[in-house]
């Protein structure tokens, strides 16, 4: 046992993927078409995505949010592990992202378990506190623009429900929040909330290396 992460080399993170990834094909196609984008380290991980998956299983969960969609990589892993009459409410401002997304889901036969909303997700999330959606979905994934980040957290608390589990991706950004000489707003926002978090007696916390870092929050 080690008291550090152990190092993941490109030919561990190989053997990684090779021995635990059960990634589907249409996934490896979709993840196929972002990677010729010039945006698309914005995408997530695989093994990330089927963490993910696990996740949702695990909670049993029904309803749940993600507030940036992208590509829809993680919105289609997600709606996959849904049962039929589950749903995901996917939150994003990009229509050209967005529209090859919905290729991708229609093609893999969950569209029906997603619903998009476009446009501001602070304004999606508070009309749906408005229309007395409080305290009712099963797991949250943010992972948007950073500077909204700890507006996405308190919204995402008060719409889950007690026992569900909030996903923030990017909690690492690559390492910069660790160094005090970067202080571009992304990172500072970042490390804000990672320290908002620390101290916030309403979940259960664990920050996790993976990717480039999820926090998973446990509501109490």
């Amino acid at each position: 046992m080690s008291e550090f992460i152990l190092n993941l080399t490109p030919q561990l993170y190989e053997y990684l993927l090779k021995s635990s990834l059960r990634e589907p094909e249409i996934l490896k196609k979709l993840r196929a078409q972002t990677r010729t984008m010039s945006t698309h380290k914005m995408q997530i991980s695989p093994e990330q995505g089927q963490f993910m998956q696990l996740l949702v299983q695990l909670l049993g969960a029904r309803k749940t949010l993600e507030i940036g969609v992208f590509t829809g990589y993680s919105t289609l892993a997600v709606a996959s592990a849904l049962p039929s009459y589950g749903k995901v409410i996917a939150c994003d401002i990009n229509v050209e992202w967005t529209t090859i997304a919905k290729r991708f889901w229609e093609e893999a036969g969950v569209l029906h378990k997603i619903d998009l909303r476009l446009g501001n997700a602070l304004d999606t999330l508070q009309l749906l506190l408005d229309q007395g959606e409080a305290n009712t979905f099963d797991f949250v994934f943010i992972d948007a623009d950073k500077k909204n980040y700890s507006a996405y957290y308190e919204k995402s608390f008060q719409l889950t429900r007690p026992g569900g589990l909030i996903a923030i991706d990017n909690v690492l950004w690559a390492g910069d929040v660790a160094d005090p000489a970067i202080n571009d707003i992304n990172t500072v926002m970042i490390r804000q909330l990672n320290e908002q978090l620390l101290v916030d007696e309403r979940i259960r916390l664990s920050m996790l290396p993976l990717g480039d870092g999820l926090t998973l929050a446990l509501k109490c």
